[in-house]
């Protein structure tokens, strides 16, 4: 969708946006437009009582008396004093989708904001871009006869405010962490039998044009490392396993300590020999969605030229059934030299982080690791599809990511650590096993077990398995891949993390 941002002089032409406040109230270039249709605007939100005004309400007048306009549309945003950058996301994004719907090819927002806003209407502008091109995602590269009303028609956003160079400026940064939220949901969105751990790793060597450095590592190479706990899970499968490393230095210190994010990436997931019911295991695609958000985080940040030593580490690998898979009972080396006892096939996404936070404290001595994965269907159970669970040894690290994830809508609630949940992993054959052989407090034996393989380093484990997919759409999320976790991480790098 192309953006542009315009002039206040600019007239209003095709499809007008004009934003509306609570109680009907229009903003002013709402009250010139309605005044150049003899109060038009005003009579039909009379005739339409269920607008108000409020947030994420659209009303669409598809018939206005004035020159040049096909069609008006009436954009609340509440309150003028809570209309700050989530509220404006949100209503560019629920605009986006409504003018869609309506056919709209293109639309031009005229809206202000009164002084004692949260934002100026300038950055008001740049968040409703932000928002529009998020809610505009689509993943429909595999349909190949799709009814004219089902194809995304609208292609041309156009803001005006006062100061377009601000705006532009204020976007372009926005552009960049809404290209790597569409990467982290084209990779989830993508079928398991395109998206393997090698075509994973070949997206990721993409990133190489924005200036990220991209090694990759083969099953040889892992195996010269001693990761047996990620070897052990792709065993079964015929796709080799890999291990993706990025860094972006972007901090004007070279020696400054990087900052590290670890993704789980199986990109699909039966369950092994521990195989799972067949009922809705094609979303098993998804388990992936940790190592996309890394990779999307990896695209935004070098996007937009972070001040800051960003690593990304993914560990890459499908996990499938065949007289070669792991068995129940198996024990591995990790590359730490700590064995695991192998008890359920399904519990391998500990596995594959086990290695790779390993090798990430071992190699990169980061400030801090932080992991994504879809780890445990327990926190479904513990908190819906609403929050990410998130676990830490450092309070400070918890507080900001918390306080990050509110910022963006991204939510995150903090669950326990404690010995005493470390001591059910203990194990009669090997040094731990990878469940601890009861249905209890599954989110949080998967972070006690993850805890044992990040010696003192900083660290949050970021168990997302209810966030990554939705069955609806939001007003900047279409259901499908959320991409969650993209725009978290970017503002905990942003706010804390740049120099």
């Amino acid at each position: 969708m192309e953006i542009r941002f315009v002039a206040p002089d600019t007239l209003l032409t095709g499809t007008a946006v004009v934003a509306v406040f609570s109680d009907r109230t229009l903003s002013p270039p709402g009250k010139a437009l309605d005044d150049l249709t003899d109060g038009g605007l005003g009579r039909a939100m009379a005739a339409s009582p269920k607008f108000k005004g409020g947030r994420d309400e659209v009303l669409i007048l598809p018939s206005i008396a004035a020159d040049g306009l096909d069609r008006v549309i009436l954009l609340g945003l509440g309150a003028p004093d809570a209309v700050d950058a989530r509220a404006a996301q949100r209503a560019g994004g629920t605009l986006a989708a409504q003018a869609n719907q309506a056919g709209a090819t293109g639309i031009m927002v005229k809206a202000e904001l009164p002084g004692d806003a949260a934002i100026s209407t300038d950055a008001m502008a740049a968040e409703l871009a932000f928002g529009a091109l998020l809610r505009a995602y689509r993943f429909d590269r595999y349909k190949t006869d799709q009814k004219p009303e089902a194809k995304w028609t609208l292609n041309e956003l156009v803001l005006v405010c006062a100061d377009p160079a601000a705006a532009l400026a204020a976007f372009d940064s926005r552009r960049a962490v809404a290209d790597g939220v569409t990467l982290a949901r084209d990779l989830v969105s993508e079928p398991p039998n395109i998206l393997q751990p090698e075509a994973f790793a070949d997206r990721c060597r993409d990133l190489a044009d924005l200036g990220v450095e991209v090694e990759i590592l083969d099953d040889d190479a892992l195996k010269d490392l001693g990761m047996g706990a990620l070897l052990g899970v792709g065993q079964g499968s015929q796709c080799g396993t890999r291990l993706a490393v990025m860094q972006w230095m972007g901090a004007p210190d070279p020696a400054t300590p990087p900052i590290a994010f670890i993704g789980k990436g199986v990109t699909f997931d039966t369950g092994g020999i521990s195989l799972k019911p067949s009922a809705g295991m094609d979303e098993m695609k998804t388990d992936m969605a940790g190592a996309a958000a890394v990779a999307g985080l990896m695209r935004a940040v070098a996007g937009r030229k972070a001040k800051a030593n960003v690593i990304g580490i993914l560990g890459l690998v499908e996990n499938m059934p065949s007289g070669a898979a792991q068995r129940p009972g198996d024990v591995v080396t990790s590359m730490s030299g700590q064995t695991i006892e192998v008890l359920n096939t399904d519990a391998e996404g500990r596995l594959v982080l086990a290695d790779a936070l390993w090798y990430t404290q071992d190699r990169f001595k980061p400030a801090f690791m932080v992991d994504l994965a879809t780890l445990t269907g327990a926190v479904l159970i513990a908190l819906g599809q609403h929050k990410a669970g998130v676990f830490s040894n450092n309070d400070e690290l918890a507080e900001r990511l918390y306080e990050a994830g509110e910022s963006v809508g991204e939510a995150l609630w903090r669950l326990p650590l404690a010995d005493a949940y470390n001591k059910d992993i203990d194990s009669d054959v090997a040094d731990m096993k990878n469940i601890a052989g009861n249905r209890f407090a599954g989110s949080i034996i998967g972070a006690q077990f993850l805890q044992r393989f990040v010696n003192e380093v900083p660290w949050a484990h970021l168990d997302i398995a209810g966030v990554a997919w939705t069955k609806k759409d939001d007003p900047i999320t279409p259901k499908g891949a959320t991409g969650f976790g993209v725009r978290l991480l970017d503002r905990l790098v942003a706010e804390h993390y740049e120099s």
